[in-house]
This record gives structure tokens, sequence and C-alpha cells, in this order.
């Protein structure tokens, strides 16, 4: 194949209706077909990456391997394709502008006007092709983010429409997704707001080639008959999207819809061959009839919006097929936990994920947690934050260190069994600038981490500011508290975990972040086969 062919999917009418999976998806259907396929996402606001936004305002930040802060949508892109992302794949407004300033600035455009058409746009269709480029790829999807209409997306479908138009015909289409509601009082789906949403597009120069229409009920042969009519759309691109039980019902959904077959078809590509769900199929089964079923606690600050752990919870489900088990998560909110209400919170649980986070809300509750796992045989998992409250914990409770914590939450205790890293003392920009992407990791022998991963040399994702201290590796391991995977260049303590306990295991790093349909991260397979041995028992 010669050229890459560009597929774009905008929304309309209204925020989270599922661009995200319905690239996945879509994605997952070309690439069972044969065709390289990835997806990019390109993002309206002016943060120049998620990094620096609460979980609460943008759900969770998702780390690629090389290191960049991206939208949680990359996560269900490497989900469903079992295919790393990187630094091209997530671009911002704030990215956009940096680049086109930081241009002028070095006289790239002397004697021009900088504007938002040429200037900005064109900046937009660069990183837009940049995958498509590299001739890894037959087939990029980007996903534009945000809704039609807005003020902040108009560049985005501004660049998409030159672009469409640059690339010429067959080789880039539009996938428009929308909401078919239904109005309970009237007993029926109503059409006019995807009518609307396909006029805005059309006003900015833009024909959507595809409609995925999302829905609670099905679309009758009538209705997609007069969304095709009246939206300029063949009625066999008239796509229906249903609620689904889980988001890995919806490749199969779309097959039986024909989104890839229109697709490649609008394309001018070959269908090659039947798309290959076979394992896919295999993991939904497992996943759908379960063998036994947990309760596991998710213990952290930022409960109330589920988003906020997306990669923690999408692991579980990885994890609970891998062992034929229906994981049910329990939130528990660490700021309303405290020695005191511990027992009552957590002893009818299965197992316990202290989660990732920053700053000192909670982290009280977060310790109580840990203490109450260790002394009761509670199979439990800490990750990154997670992981340094069990090391807190261990040098109050056993240590017998009292005031011992972290530099981040007093900067002026006794001891700092974490402490701020060497290399981020200096450092004064909060955005990209902690220890991110892929790392090595190299694992003692006869440990538990050892037994779960099964080799000895691992690379596994970070996001942190903050370190064990190696200054109380020693005592902490006379205690007890061992340090099974430490990095071989730095030295930084990677993992910890108590041999005298049936499962007790931290780590600094995001594994969460590695799991996929294809490949279920083995700490989390581990975590759960434990919990479901805790409950036997």
């Amino acid at each position: 194949m010669n050229q890459t062919k560009y597929i774009f999917v905008t929304g309309g009418v209204t925020s989270s209706l599922g661009k995200g999976i319905i690239a996945a998806s879509l994605a997952k259907l070309l690439q069972a077909r044969g065709y390289r396929t990835t997806i990019q996402k390109f993002d309206p606001y002016i943060n120049v990456d998620p990094g620096t936004l609460n979980p609460y305002e943008h759900g969770e930040c998702y780390v690629t391997d090389d290191g960049a802060e991206t939208d949680l949508d990359l996560g269900h892109y490497e989900r469903f394709l079992n295919v790393p992302t990187s630094q091209a794949n997530n671009v911002t407004t704030g990215r956009v502008y940096l680049s086109v300033i930081e241009k002028e600035r070095r006289g790239e455009f002397l004697g021009k006007t900088v504007q938002v058409v040429p200037h900005i746009t064109n900046e937009i269709k660069e990183r837009m092709q940049l995958l498509g480029k590299s001739g890894d790829y037959d087939i990029v999807i980007t996903e534009i983010g945000g809704t039609v209409g807005d003020i902040e997306s108009l560049p985005y479908i501004e660049s998409v429409r030159q672009l469409i138009w640059e690339l010429g015909e067959n080789n880039g289409i539009v996938v428009h997704l929308t909401l078919v509601p239904y109005l309970a009082a009237a007993g029926e789906l109503k059409t006019k707001p995807t009518q609307h949403s396909v006029k805005t597009l059309m006003e900015s120069g833009i024909k959507a080639d595809i409609l995925v229409c999302r829905t609670e009920h099905e679309l009758s042969q009538d209705l997609r008959q007069k969304l095709a009519l009246f939206c300029n759309v063949k009625k066999e691109a008239v796509i229906q999207s249903i609620d689904a039980s889980t988001i890995y019902e919806v490749p199969n959904l779309m097959l039986e819809e024909g989104l890839d077959r229109v697709a490649l078809k609008k394309l001018d590509l070959p269908e090659k061959n039947t798309p290959d769900l076979n394992n896919w199929n295999e993991f939904l089964f497992r996943l759908k009839n379960p063998k036994h079923e947990v309760n596991i606690g998710l213990v952290g600050k930022y409960v109330e919006l589920q988003d906020s752990y997306k990669s923690i919870l999408e692991a579980f489900i990885h994890a609970g097929a891998a062992n034929e088990t229906k994981v049910n998560v329990i939130s528990i909110h660490s700021e309303y936990l405290d020695a005191n209400s511990a027992e009552s919170q957590l002893k009818d649980l299965d197992g316990i994920l202290v989660a990732p986070g920053f700053g000192g809300r909670g982290i009280e509750g977060k310790i109580d947690t840990v203490r109450y796992a260790r002394e009761n045989n509670i199979p439990f998992f800490g990750i990154c934050l997670g992981m340094q409250m069990a090391v807190i914990e261990y040098s109050r409770n056993v240590l017998g260190y009292a005031d011992a914590n972290s530099t981040e939450m007093n900067e002026s205790t006794a001891h700092p069994v974490i402490n701020l890293m060497e290399e981020q003392k200096n450092i004064e920009n909060k955005g990209g600038t902690m220890r991110l992407g892929a790392w090595k990791c190299s694992i003692k022998e006869n440990t538990l981490a050892q037994k779960i991963y099964c080799k000895t040399e691992i690379m596994e994702r970070h996001r942190h500011r903050y370190e064990f201290n190696g200054a109380y590796l020693n005592e902490l391991e006379k205690a007890g508290l061992v340090a099974s995977g430490v990095n071989p260049d730095t030295k930084l303590v990677e993992i910890v975990e108590i041999p005298t306990h049936p499962f007790f295991i931290g780590v600094q790093y995001h594994p969460e972040y590695k799991s996929t349909v294809a490949n279920p991260h083995p700490l989390f397979v581990s975590f759960v086969a434990a919990a479901v041995q805790h409950k036997n028992k």
C-alpha cells in the first residue's frame, strides 16, 4: 500500500458519548482484518498535557512508554489494540500553540502575521500526519476531542477540512458520533439533535461520511432511512451504537453493523479477510461466565469519579477474566477511613488495593488501610503512593518510628522514609517534569515479584516525584520488608514485599498502564488469584 489513509472521528450533541471506544473498536476491526492501524487523540484544551489536571477535572492521566502524559483515551487504544502509543498519539491545543509561538520566537515566520489560519492549522495538519508518514501504518484514526460547534475545536475541524481536500478522494473520511435520544414522554427516538449536529459540521465545510448513533433503543429501518436522507449519508453508513454491558462488546456490535466494511469501502480499500476476533471473544466469554467472585477494596482519594482510576478498573476486568472471576471493585474514600473505622470498612474484603495519588489529603486513611491488610493477612497491593504508604506504615508500626513520613506530606519529619528524588529538587515547572515513562527494574530471585513476573528484568511505566529513601533500606529489610525490585542504574527501590504475608506487594510504578485484553498484567492477575484463595479459606 502506498498511501496511508485517514479516518477522523468527531462528536456531536454532547460530550462523553464514547468517541474513544468507537475509534478503538473500529481500529480493532481493521487490525483484525490485517491492516496496520493506530489511533491518535487531539484535545482542544490549552493545557500542554493533562499532567497538571486534577483527576476530578479530567479523569486519570495516562502515561506512555516514552514518558508522555496523555488523555485517558490512549489507555483504551492500547487495551484494545495491544500496541503501545507514544508522544505523537496525543496532541493538545496548548502543545500546538506552544510550538507555533516557539517557531515565531525563533524567527521562522519572519515578516508574516502569525494567524490561526494558516499557521495553527498547518501545525495541526502536520501532527495529524506524523504517524502516517512514519510508514508504520496503513490507516491512522484521529479522534477530535470535544463537541462539534465548540469554539475551541474550530481550528481542528478546519484542519480536518483542509486535510481531506489535500489528501484527495478516498484517502480521508469523517465518522461522526452523535446521540439519538429517547423521549420517554413521547415514547420515541428523536433524530433532530443528530440533524443539527451534522448541519453544524457541514457549516464548517465537512460532510460526515459515516454516522454512528449512540442510542438506548434499536434504530428502526425507517429511522435509519430518515437519518440517511436528512444527514446526507448512505443508509448503510448509518451505524447504530446501542448501550452495551461492557465496552469490550463494542467491536462485535460494530462488526454486526458493518462499520469496518463501510469505512474500507469509503477509503477504497479491499476488505481482505473476515476479522479474526477469536482471542477477543474468548476473553469476552470468560468475562461473562465467571466461576468465582471476589470483593476488592480500592482505597483512594478520587473515588467519586470512576475515570480517576480508569486503567486500574480495566486491569481488574482483564485479570478477572484471566482468573474466570467476577471482580467487584468497592471504592473506599481514604479521607473517611481511620484506625477506628478500618475494620468495619475493610473486614469483608477479599483483597485491598491502595491507589496512586498526590498530596496530603486522605493519607492517614491509606496508612491505616495498609496496617489492617498487613495485620489481618488480607492480600494487599499498593501502587505508587500506595507502595509509599506501605513503607511509611511499616516504618511506624514495625520499626517503631512513630513520625515516619514522606517529605511530600511533612517536610520536617525526623524519619523521611519517602523522600523527594534528587533530580527533582531544583525543578520549578510542574508540567511534564516527573519521573515519567518506562524504566528498568531488576527483580530478586526467589521473591513474590519473581514468581509473579517469571523473569528478573522488567520495564514498567512511572509517574512520580518522591521515592523510597535508600538510607532506611537495611533497617526495613532486617525488620522483614524486602526490596524485591530495584532499578539497576539508579538503585531506586521499585518493589517492596513481605515474605511472611500471604500476598503483600507494593510497586513504585503503574502496572495498570500496561494491562491489555491480550496481555492482562501479571501483578493484577496474581492479586485477583490471591483474593480468590483468601476468600476460599
